[in-house]
């Protein structure tokens, strides 16, 4: 079951069973988002997806077209973290771009994988908004990403993630890794969650497309099922010896990288597609 939010001024939480829309919160007003299902599920002592059945009795059948055309970030959590250098494409990519090398091939074969912080709701965007590249980098790229859905801390959906990316500022030293991540527009989600229930995440495939003036510069697909960690050893390490909020995703590392001589330039389109999820499309600007 997928579950998609109308953009404002009318939000409102939508589950897609097969090809059908059900609007739930016209069955239960205060449910609005996918956390707020979330928290009711927990509240319940159930899944989402049971809950979701219970409502759809009183939901409101709603045109699935419409939907898409024109959806919002399907929760806005409040913090979104990311693993890197989990699949090895990845690990080759950050060894060609650093001047230390060493260090992420160490993190590669390492017990602890790497965990950083990625975006808050602010630096975060949604399908069809503009994702941000940094105009004080000359190499930047997206990743696309499996992402993990979390509250407080449990698996309750996945989605798709856009860890915009400066390799230019990662390149020139490992410890200047936040400023390569963490900047205004840095980071998409969407377009919608799936529900975790019965979902074998690491059986997926991944593809990218990158357009510019109505040319594809990049089309790749890739599984999930390369990574080398488990979604669960991830969560785990994420969220040990940590407060976690009750919204999170965690985005799970790329397993797309571009060749080196190309770089995302504002007004480029990027279209990220999981089997299952959807596609998460995005244009580019500067910031």
């Amino acid at each position: 079951m997928r579950y998609y939010r109308t953009a404002a001024p009318d939000s409102r939480l939508i589950a897609r069973v097969d090809d059908q829309g059900y609007d739930l919160t016209a069955a239960r007003p205060d449910v609005e988002s996918f956390t707020d299902l979330a928290a009711a599920a927990s509240i319940s002592g159930g899944s989402v997806t049971e809950l979701t059945e219970r409502l759809l009795n009183e939901a409101e059948p709603v045109d699935m077209a419409t939907v898409e055309a024109n959806p919002a970030r399907p929760l806005v959590p409040e913090e979104v973290w990311a693993a890197g250098v989990t699949y090895q494409i990845s690990e080759e990519a950050r060894e060609e771009e650093s001047g230390k090398p060493e260090v992420y091939l160490d993190v590669y074969d390492a017990d602890r994988p790497e965990v950083f912080f990625k975006a808050t709701p602010s630096r975060t965007v949604g399908p069809d908004d503009a994702i941000g590249v940094r105009a004080d980098s000359a190499w930047d790229v997206p990743e696309p990403e499996l992402g993990i859905v979390l509250h407080h801390g449990e698996v309750v959906g996945y989605t798709i993630g856009n860890d915009v990316s400066s390799r230019t500022i990662e390149g020139e030293n490992p410890l200047y890794l936040p400023q390569a991540k963490v900047y205004d527009r840095s980071c998409s989600i969407g377009p919608c969650v799936l529900a975790a229930e019965g979902v074998d995440p690491l059986d997926r495939t991944i593809s990218m497309r990158i357009e510019r003036d109505g040319e594809t510069m990049y089309d790749e697909s890739a599984s999930t099922s390369d990574l080398v960690r488990t979604p669960e050893e991830l969560v785990e390490y994420c969220t040990r010896h940590d407060a976690v909020p009750e919204s999170m995703v965690l985005l799970t590392g790329t397993s797309l990288v571009p060749e080196s001589d190309f770089t995302l330039s504002p007004g480029d389109t990027v279209e990220i597609t999981i089997d299952g999820i959807g596609t998460l499309r995005n244009d580019v600007t500067e910031v």
